[in-house]
């Protein structure tokens, strides 16, 4: 589990097709040192698991399902990615739950600078969107973000000047293409509703959720 705040920007140093997945190695020595063969780490939203690490450097396979799902199959040497190793026992939460299961690709529409922030809108499938909610979190190339504004078939966030100078959105105009991962628990109380079936709702419906959600 991860929180979609950015420990480190590292660089991919190389990669190289291996049947139908794809293998990463990537420059960033603060990560490197955090990691042994194993462990998961966040690369642009997507959970990875780290195969070597060492020397400054880490290597991940990219599975075909998230080759399809994700831009990782686009990333070539010299790009920079967002970083984060997974959430310890005691850490503090910061962002908001991240799974690191990317939902799809979204792309940026527009980006309006504001001083020392900026704003983004990123339209993103109809399969996503109706987990953005205002005011909710979202996690964009593993960047928790809160979602400034519902909008027809997208949403828009904001960016402190922090987050342009530690994660790539800082650099990120129209036609960039970002990995989306939705709030996991909009997508949980979808499917437990769901399974109750039609109906109206009990006077204990959110008690019931939340023990659910809970057990």
């Amino acid at each position: 589990m991860f929180t979609g705040i950015v420990r480190e920007m590292g660089k991919v140093e190389r990669t190289a097709r291996r049947g139908q997945s794809l293998e990463i190695w990537v420059a960033a020595a603060a990560t490197a040192r955090e990691l042994t063969p194993g462990d998961s780490v966040n690369l642009n939203g997507v959970c990875l698991t780290a195969e070597a690490a060492g020397n400054g450097r880490f290597q991940a396979r990219v599975m075909p399902e998230t080759l399809r799902q994700t831009t990782l199959g686009k990333l070539s040497a010299g790009a920079v990615v967002n970083l984060e190793t997974a959430l310890k026992a005691g850490q503090p939460m910061g962002g908001h739950i991240v799974a690191g299961h990317v939902d799809g690709v979204g792309i940026v529409t527009s980006r309006r600078d504001m001083g020392d922030s900026a704003e983004l809108v990123i339209s993103c499938p109809s399969a996503i969107a109706r987990y953005i909610v205002n005011k909710g979190s979202v996690a964009v190339d593993g960047v928790s973000l809160t979602v400034a504004g519902v909008l027809p078939g997208g949403f828009k966030v904001s960016l402190v000047r922090h987050t342009l100078q530690n994660t790539t959105l800082g650099n990120a105009r129209p036609g960039h293409e970002v990995n989306i991962e939705a709030d996991i628990l909009a997508k949980y109380i979808e499917s437990l509703l769901a399974v109750r079936g039609p109906g109206e709702p009990s006077e204990d419906m959110a008690f019931d959720l939340r023990d659910e959600l809970l057990a």
